[in-house]
C-alpha cells in the first residue's frame, strides 16, 4: 500500500502504550496515515458482534492490537481463569473481524512473560513455544502465545500478514497505578507518592528486590511499534526491548523511583512476598539488526518523566 492512505485501527488506545502511540503521531504526523484510537468505552472486544460492528463503523486498513485484560503479578496469580477466557475472546474476535473486514496488517501486542519459565538466556523469538511459562500468570501467558498461532494460521490459509510484537516490561504515563493490579514501576510509584504524602520515612517493596527486568518506556515503544508497522513485513514475532545490559533488579528500581521523587528515607524489602520469575532476559538482535540507530531513553530519565506525570495529574491517572 505504498503511496496510498491507511486507517490505522488502535484497540486499547486509552491504554498506557495506545496513549503514547497518540503521543507520538500528534508530534510527528503522517499526511498517509489517519488513527483510529478505541476505548474500552466504545465496544465491548470479548463480544464478535460489538468487535464487527466497530469496524465496520471504520472500515480500517491496518490495526495496532492493545486491548486486552492486564495486571501485576498478584492480580494474575488470583485471577489466572479470568486472564486466560478474556483475552482469548478478545484476540479471536479482533483477527476474525480483521480479516472480515479485509484488513491489510495487524500487529497485536505479547509479552516477555509468554516465554517458557525453564529455559535458556537470552530469550529470542523462536523460543515462545519451547515450555510452559511461569505458573503465576499461565492464563495471560498462553492466551497471548495464542495471538502467535492465530497469525500463523491465518497467513498458512489466507496469507494474511498478521504479526505480533513481544516488549519487554513497559512503563510510562498513563499506565496503571493501582496498588492492587498494576505492574512493578506504576505500584511502586503510587506506594512511594502516598509514602510521602502520609510524612512517612520508610518505602516498602514487595518481594526480596532481586528479580531482574528490562524495561521499556511507553514513548520508546510506541516509536517502535509505529516503525514495526510501517517496515516490518515478517508473520514472525519480533521482540521490542531496552539491550540486554539494560537489564535492571527490582530493588534498583525502586531506588530510582525514590530519586524521582528526591525521597531521602529507608527502603524496606517484604521478603514474606512472592518475588514471581527471577529474570526473563530478551534478545532484541532482530531489533537492532532492523533498527541499528534507535535510541532509548535512559531509564532514570524516564523515571523521572513518569513521577512528574504521575505527580501533576491525579485527577485523570489511573489509580
Amino acid at each position: 500500500m505504498s503511496g496510498e492512505k491507511r486507517k490505522i485501527l488502535v484497540t486499547g488506545g486509552s491504554g498506557l502504550v495506545g496513549k503514547a502511540i497518540q503521543a507520538v503521531v500528534n508530534k510527528d504526523s503522517n499526511e498517509l496515515e489517519e488513527w483510529i484510537f478505541l476505548s474500552s468505552k466504545d465496544g465491548d472486544l470479548s463480544k464478535f458482534d460489538e468487535t464487527i460492528r466497530l469496524f465496520k463503523k471504520y472500515s480500517p486498513t491496518h490495526v495496532i492490537h492493545l486491548a486486552a485484560m492486564v495486571g501485576g503479578l498478584f492480580h494474575n496469580i488470583d485471577h489466572n481463569l479470568d486472564f486466560f477466557r478474556s483475552n482469548m475472546l478478545i484476540n479471536d474476535n479482533v483477527l476474525r473481524a480483521s480479516f472480515d473486514s479485509g484488513v491489510v496488517k495487524v500487529v497485536s501486542c505479547l509479552s516477555t512473560c509468554i516465554f517458557p519459565d525453564k529455559t535458556e538466556y537470552p530469550i529470542d523469538e523462536t523460543m515462545v513455544h519451547n515450555g510452559p511459562p511461569h505458573p503465576s500468570n499461565f492464563g495471560y501467558s498462553y492466551a497471548k502465545r495464542m495471538l502467535d498461532v492465530l497469525n500463523r494460521g491465518y497467513y498458512e490459509q489466507h496469507k494474511c500478514k498478521y504479526t505480533s510484537i513481544i516488549p519487554c516490561n513497559v512503563f510510562g504515563p498513563y499506565d496503571n497505578f493501582d496498588l492492587h493490579n498494576s505492574h512493578v514501576i506504576p505500584g511502586l510509584i503510587r506506594k512511594l507518592h502516598n509514602v510521602i504524602n502520609h510524612g512517612g520515612s520508610e518505602f516498602t517493596v514487595m518481594g526480596s528486590g532481586k528479580p531482574l527486568r528490562q524495561f521499556i518506556y511507553s514513548l520508546d515503544l510506541a516509536k517502535l511499534i509505529i516503525l514495526v508497522l510501517r517496515e516490518y513485513h515478517d508473520v514472525e514475532p519480533i521482540i521490542l526491548s531496552v539491550d540486554e545490559k539494560d537489564e535492571i533488579s527490582i530493588a534498583d528500581s525502586a531506588k530510582a523511583i525514590a530519586r524521582g521523587f528526591d525521597f531521602s528515607g529507608e527502603i524496606v524489602f517484604d521478603t514474606s512476598k512472592a518475588d514471581g520469575q527471577f529474570k526473563k532476559t530478551a534478545s532484541n538482535a532482530k531489533l537492532r539488526k532492523l533498527f541499528p540507530n534507535f535510541q532509548f531513553t535512559p531509564f532514570e530519565v524516564a523515571i523521572k518523566d513518569t513521577v512528574e506525570w504521575f505527580k501533576s495529574n491525579q485527577d485523570i491517572a489511573r489509580l
